[in-house]
Formats: structure tokens, C-alpha cells, sequence
């Protein structure tokens, strides 16, 4: 969520940000805003008025009984009634108007930071490097599906189970994505300095409010109700969500937290399923693994001193392209532009792996430093060197995509004769199983 001092002081210079990015006119309801900051500033001026009035009049009340007038301290005693009534109800207003800017306020995503290229959607990304060199096939290369379906890659059965955009994994394919999330979570423990956490795959709204996701994104979530007692009905707010990504209960371990400057920067990282209705993106990528209604991450969470986000971030987009080349996967990274920026993200830094069966680079990882945004959804803070709260800047990222980390081993280990070559970086994790036949 934005500072709103920061729009009470210069809303023409947030609006101006907010609008590099797409779909500004959705974002916030400028007429709305001011209309309910006018009322605000003009009740809570009111309100003061009011209290000076009230001690003015409770001294006076003191003064008239000690002087023996009764029927004057009455008179000014009724006077100090009037005035706790028209308090209460401004009080009462001023309460309702802030729900209703706060509402306000969760509809807007966080402004992009200076470093961030203006662009109106991802043709404006920028790229940053490049790491490896594409195979050359001697042989017509496949994609994943064809390669992988010979080696227990299942999408009828997923269909079957579940519906379209689910999968199932069998015998030597399913141990392959086993290795990987492994692999993965080892080497951001063990390398890179991450706790390893097990988190629910089911959280409640405020975890997922307090990252972002909700209210604006509810129709990207799974959502399912808990079970009451038989015969009564299930309240509403008994409502859980499948987790769309571990970032969230990992971000909310400080909610409603204040932490030591000593104890940070925190750096945790988890392995789970993340469950995505994918809103918006039917008839994209509807072949193979590339975009799942279920699919595994490694997540990556750090919770940093705000002096420090940017220089954690380089770092984040450090240990995720780890990965990449302990696997020997070829990959780009590519800033995202203001257009193509996430809801909470102030700067994303995106890994976009070269997949042979596409000819194209895709995405498997994005991290992103979303500054004091959820911070201040979550109230999550630190006691800073003046003995003062303040607000911590929190930063997420892939560590990496399994699903798609696999797609990438599959299509560019390929070989001819429809076998896979098991990256070395795996082989310990293979029980030294080295090639993969159909």
C-alpha cells in the first residue's frame, strides 16, 4: 500500500508514476480520493476546534464552582455535553472515512522506482545480460511434451483428475522434478544463506491482503471454506486460499511484527505447490507445463533494512541465476518496464530461460523488491539506530520455477533417440542415474 502522506503532499507527482504504468485509469480514483481527504481535512479541523472548546469550557467549569456559581458551571457543564456529542459522531465519521480511503488505497500498486525503463507492456523490457549459448541441434529439436510424455508426462491423466492445466508426473520424470526442488533448496541454504521453512499451503485473507494479492486479485485464487458442524452453516470469514505462491506466509512471518535492526536482513526460502487460477490467460501457453493451474517453486523471501532492498535485490537475482548455471541452462535477465510490472513490485528483475522446443526465451523466475508497500499492509517493522519504528522493505523472487526449471532440462538435455541426459548438478540427487530413457 502507498504512504498516503505521500499523496496528501504531492499527488500529482504519484499519479504522474502510477501512469507509466498499464491500465492507469484503474488504479485510483483521483475524484474519489480528494473528495474523501477534503471531508477528512475539514472534520478532523472540526475536531480539534471541537477539544479546544471542550478545555476551554471544562476549565471554566472549575473556575464558576469555585466562585460559587452554580447555575454557571451547569450552563457550561451542558455546553461541554454538547460538544462530547458532536465529538463522537465527527470521531465516529473520521473512522469511517479512513476505512474508506484505506479501501481506496488497496487498489493501487506501488510506484515504480527510477531505475525502472518506461514501457506500456513487455515489449518495453529491457534486457540486462545474457548467460550461456543455445545448443545446436544435430537433430530436429522437440519440445517438452513430445520429449517427456515417453518418460511418465501425463496430461491426460491430469485432465482426468483434475481438468485441464493439470499434470501428473510419473516413474523417472517425476523423481527428475523431485531432484530439482532438492537441488534448488540445498543451494539457497547452503550457499546463499536461506532458512528453510514449511509453510501452509493454505492461508487466510489477511496473510494474502497483507501481500497484495487481495482484494484486487481474488479472481486469481483458489478459494475453499472450511467445514463446520453438520447442519450449521460455514461463516464467511472462515474462508482459506490455496496458497498462489509461498511468498505469502513466508512475508507474513512479520506481520504485525516490529524486529531488531540485528536481526536482519532475514532471508527465508520454501518449497511448495502454488495454486494459480490463471485469470486472463485462457488460450495461452494451453500446450504442456508452461502455465499450470498447480506447479512448484522454490521461493525466496528476504526482509531487509529499507538502506539495503536495492543492493539485496541484485543479489536475489544473483542466487536465483545460480541455478541456472549449475545446471548449465542457457538464460537471459531482463529489467521489466513500468508496463509490465507486478501489483506490489517498485523494480523486477526477470530470468527468462532459452527453451529449444520454442526457440524462445520464457520466464522462470522474477525478483522483485517491493519496497515498503506490503510492509505497510503487514505493519511490519524494525527499531531503527534512533529507537524509532520503521517500516521494513521486503523483497520475493523464484528460486527457481520447478515445473518450468524442468521444461528447460528436458528440452535442452534432449538427445536423439528421445532419452535425457541428467544435468551433473543432479546426479547425487538421481542416485546417480545419469540418463533418462523412455
Amino acid at each position: 500500500m502507498l504512504d498516503i502522506l505521500l499523496l496528501r503532499k504531492d499527488l500529482d507527482s504519484a499519479i504522474a508514476r502510477l501512469e507509466t504504468r498499464k491500465k492507469p485509469q484503474a488504479f485510483l480514483n483521483v475524484e474519489a480520493f480528494q473528495s474523501l481527504e477534503s471531508e477528512r481535512k475539514r472534520l478532523q479541523s472540526r475536531t480539534e476546534e471541537l477539544q479546544a472548546q471542550r478545555n476551554q469550557l471544562s476549565k471554566q467549569v472549575g473556575m464558576l464552582m469555585g466562585k460559587g456559581d452554580k447555575q454557571g458551571a451547569e450552563a457550561a457543564k451542558a455546553q461541554v455535553g454538547q460538544l462530547k456529542n458532536e465529538l463522537e459522531t465527527s470521531a465516529a465519521r473520521l473512522e469511517q472515512l479512513q476505512g474508506e480511503l484505506q479501501a481506496l488505497l488497496l487498489a493501487v500498486p506501488n510506484l515504480p522506482h527510477e531505475s525502472v525503463p518506461l514501457g506500456s507492456d513487455e515489449s518495453g523490457n529491457v534486457e540486462v545480460r545474457r548467460w550461456g549459448t543455445p545448443r545446436a541441434f544435430d537433430f530436429e529439436a522437440k519440445d517438452h511434451v513430445d520429449i517427456g510424455t515417453p518418460l511418465g508426462l501425463d496430461f491426460d491423466m491430469g485432465v482426468k483428475l483434475s481438468g485441464s492445466r493439470f499434470t501428473v508426473m510419473k516413474g523417472p520424470i517425476a523423481r527428475l522434478h523431485r531432484a530439482l526442488a532438492q537441488f534448488m533448496l540445498d543451494l539457497q541454504t547452503e550457499a546463499h544463506g536461506y532458512a528453510e521453512c514449511y509453510v501452509p499451503y493454505a492461508v487466510n485473507a489477511d496473510s494474502l491482503k497483507g501481500t497484495g494479492q487481495l482484494p484486487k486479485f481474488e479472481g486469481d485464487l483458489f478459494a475453499a471454506k472450511k467445514g463446520g458442524q453438520e447442519g450449521e452453516p460455514v461463516p464467511d470469514n472462515a474462508a482459506l486460499y490455496l496458497i498462489p505462491t509461498a511468498e505469502v506466509p513466508l512475508t507474513n512471518f512479520v506481520r504485525d511484527q516490529v524486529v531488531t535492526e540485528a536481526e536482519l536482513p532475514i532471508k527465508l526460502t520454501a518449497h511448495s505447490p502454488c495454486f494459480r487460477s490463471e485469470a486472463g490467460s485462457y488460450g495461452r501457453d494451453t500446450r504442456g507445463m508452461i502455465r499450470q493451474h498447480q506447479f512448484d517453486k522454490v521461493e525466496m523471501v528476504q526482509i531487509v533494512h529499507p538502506e539495503k532492498s536495492y543492493e539485496a535485490l541484485e543479489e536475489m537475482a544473483g542466487h536465483a541465476e545460480a541455478v541456472l548455471q549449475k545446471l548449465g541452462l542457457p538464460y537471459r535477465v531482463v529489467n521489466l518496464c513500468t508496463g509490465d510490472l507486478g501489483f506490489g513490485a517498485a523494480k523486477t528483475y526477470d530470468l527468462e530461460v532459452w527453451l529449444p522446443g520454442q526457440d524462445a526465451y520464457r520466464e522462470i523466475s522474477s525478483v522483485s523488491n517491493c519496497e515498503a508497500f506490503q510492509s505497510r499492509r503487514l505493519q511490519a517493522r524494525f527499531k531503527n539506530a534512533q529507537g524509532k519504528n520503521e517500516l521494513l522493505h521486503t523483497l520475493n523472487g523464484s528460486g527457481l520455477a520447478v515445473g518450468r526449471c524442468l521444461v528447460a532440462v528436458l528440452e535442452n538435455y534432449q538427445n536423439a533417440d528421445g532419452s535425457v541426459t541428467v544435468p551433473e548438478a543432479l546426479h547425487s540427487y538421481m542416485n546417480g542415474q545419469t540418463l533418462l530413457k523412455p
